[in-house]
C-alpha cells in the first residue's frame, strides 16, 4: 500500500473506462507478434468490402490497456491490504450477532452496500461502535466497483486532512488547490472514520467544503462513523441526513465515547482471572472453603454459557468481585459482550446524563444497560438509598427479570436488607443460582478475625452495609 501522499499526487479524474491509452502505460506495452507493436492490424477481407484495407486496434492493445488501466485505478484507489474486504469475506450476520435486531441491522445494512456497488449514486453513510464492521462495507462497495472497472478513492478522513495540511507546506510537490480538487471531484470517494479528526476550526471547515461540493454536484460518496449525528457538526449533519440524497444505515446502535469508556475494566480488575481465584486459604474452615469452591464452579459454569442469573453474596473482600470480573474476562475473551459496572457508579452516571455537558442521552445510557446482552452489576447495595435510586434500580431489574436476561450480581447484603422488590427477583430460584460465600475477608491477616468482627457478622445475620468502595 503506497502512501496516501504519493496516491494524491497521481491521482487523476480523466481515467474513465472511454479514456484513451496514457504515455506511461504505452511505453510499458510488450511488441505484440501480429502488429509488431504497432497497435494496429489490418483484418483479411475480400476486395471490394466496405472495410477492406483499414486499421482496426490490435487485440494485444485492448487487453493490455485494460490490464494496465485496472492495476493503475486499485493503486489508485488507496485500498492496499483492504482489496481483502469484499462481500464474500463478510460475516452475513455481522461481528456482534447479540440479538435478532442487531442481525437484522447488519444484514439491512450490507443489502445497502450491495445496492449502491452495483449503481453508485447518491450517499451512503455506515453508523456503529468500531467493529462492528463499518470499513468493512465501505471497501467492500469499493472492491466491486473496482472489479467493474470504476474509479474508487479511499481515505481515512484524519489522514486527508493531514496530507492536505502538508500541501501547504514549501517542500510541498501538491498544490493544496490541486490536490483538493482532486479529492473533491472524484467519481467514487470513500470517507473512513468521519469524527475522529482533531476539532479544529480550520479541519471543520474543510470537511464542509469537501461534502458540500459533493452534495451540490450529487457525486456518489460513501462514509462511516462512530458518532452519533448528534454529535456531528450541525452544517454536515444536514446534509449527511438528507432523505432526498443519503441513505443513513445503523450498523450498530452508535455509542457516544462516554457509553465506549462505561463497563470497560479497570487494570486491577483485568487481572482476576479464575486461575487466579484460591478457594484453599490460610485459616479457613471446611465450610468456608467449600463455599469459596462452589461460588467458584458456578462462575465457571456461568461464564461459558452466560444464561439466567448469578448472585454472590458475601462479606467485603470474600472474592465476589473477583468471579465477577473473572466472568467478565472469559466472556470477552471468546468475543462475547459483556458489561462490567459498579452499581454506585451506574447510578452516577445516570444523573450526570441530565447536565447540559453530557453527550449522550439518558434514555440512551439507560437503554444499554437494561438491554445488554450481558450485564455485570458489581456492590449492590453500596448505592445511596434515595427514591430516585431505588425506582432506577427497580426498573433495572425488573426489565431483565422479565426478559430473562443474563445478569450477574454481587452484594453483601443479606436479602432483608435488600430492597424488596429486587430481593424477590435476585431470590427466584427458577432463574437466579444464589451463591453465599461465608469465607472472611482475604486481606485480613490469618487469626485476626474476632467474634465480633464482621465475617462473624455475616455468619450470623447475613452482610451489612459497608462503604461505597469497590474491591
Amino acid at each position: 500500500m503506497q502512501p496516501l501522499g504519493d496516491v494524491l499526487r497521481e491521482l487523476h479524474l480523466d481515467v474513465t473506462a472511454d479514456s484513451g491509452p496514457e504515455p506511461e502505460i504505452e511505453a510499458e506495452l510488450p511488441v505484440c507478434p501480429r502488429c509488431n507493436g504497432f497497435g494496429y492490424v489490418r483484418r483479411d477481407l475480400p476486395l471490394g468490402h466496405p472495410e477492406f484495407g483499414q486499421a482496426v486496434p490490435c487485440v494485444c492493445r485492448s487487453d493490455e490497456l485494460s490490464r494496465q488501466r485496472q492495476e493503475r485505478l486499485q493503486r489508485l484507489a488507496n485500498l492496499g491490504p483492504l482489496t481483502r474486504l469484499t462481500f464474500d469475506t463478510l460475516i452475513p450476520d455481522g461481528r456482534n450477532p447479540e440479538t435478532e435486531q442487531h442481525r437484522e441491522r447488519f444484514r439491512r445494512a450490507m443489502s445497502a452496500a450491495r445496492r449502491f456497488a452495483e449503481h453508485p449514486e447518491g450517499w451512503l453513510l455506515f453508523v456503529g461502535p468500531p467493529g462492528c464492521g463499518k470499513t468493512h462495507l465501505a471497501a467492500a462497495v469499493g472492491n466491486a466497483c473496482l472489479d467493474k472497472g470504476e474509479p474508487v478513492l479511499f481515505v481515512v478522513v484524519p489522514d486527508l486532512l493531514d496530507h492536505l495540511r502538508a500541501a501547504f507546506g514549501p517542500s510541498s510537490e501538491t498544490s493544496y488547490d490541486e490536490l483538493f480538487e482532486n479529492v473533491r471531484n472524484h467519481p467514487l470517494l470513500i470517507l473512513d472514520d468521519l469524527g475522529t479528526q482533531s476539532a479544529t476550526a480550520w479541519a471543520q471547515e474543510k470537511l464542509f467544503q469537501l461534502l458540500n461540493t459533493r452534495y451540490n454536484l450529487r457525486l456518489p460518496t460513501i462514509l462511516t462513523t462512530n458518532r452519533t449525528l448528534e454529535e456531528m457538526d450541525e452544517r454536515l449533519r444536514v446534509r449527511l441526513t438528507d432523505p432526498d440524497l443519503a441513505q443513513v444505515c445503523w450498523v450498530e446502535p452508535p455509542r457516544s465515547l462516554a457509553l465506549q469508556h462505561l463497563g470497560t475494566l479497570p487494570p486491577l480488575l483485568q487481572e482476576m482471572q479464575f486461575t487466579t481465584f484460591l478457594p484453599e486459604r490460610p485459616g479457613l474452615n471446611r465450610e468456608q472453603t467449600e463455599s469459596l469452591r462452589m461460588a467458584l464452579e458456578s462462575a465457571r459454569t456461568f461464564a461459558m454459557a452466560p444464561t439466567g442469573w448469578l448472585l454472590l453474596q458475601g462479606t467485603y473482600g470474600c472474592g465476589k468481585t473477583h468471579l465477577a470480573a473473572a466472568i467478565a474476562n472469559q466472556c470477552l475473551e471468546v468475543g462475547l459482550p459483556a458489561t462490567f459496572v459498579c452499581v454506585p457508579d451506574l447510578l452516577d452516571h445516570l444523573r450526570s446524563t441530565f447536565g447540559p455537558e453530557s453527550t449522550v442521552t439518558y434514555d440512551e445510557l439507560f437503554e444499554t444497560f437494561r438491554t445488554g446482552p450481558l450485564l455485570i452489576l458489581d456492590d449492590l447495595g453500596s448505592q445511596s438509598g434515595t427514591a430516585w435510586a431505588q425506582e432506577k434500580l427497580y426498573q433495572l431489574f425488573n426489565y431483565r427479570y422479565n426478559h430473562r436476561l443474563p445478569t450477574v450480581v454481587t452484594t453483601n447484603l443479606s436479602f432483608d436488607a435488600l430492597e424488596p422488590r429486587l430481593a424477590s427477583r435476585l431470590r427466584d430460584t427458577n432463574l437466579a443460582r444464589i451463591c453465599e460465600i461465608s469465607a472472611p475477608d482475604y486481606r485480613r491477616p490469618a487469626g485476626q478475625e474476632r467474634s465480633g468482627s464482621r465475617a462473624q457478622a455475616y455468619r450470623e445475620t447475613g452482610p451489612r452495609r459497608r462503604p461505597n468502595t469497590v474491591y
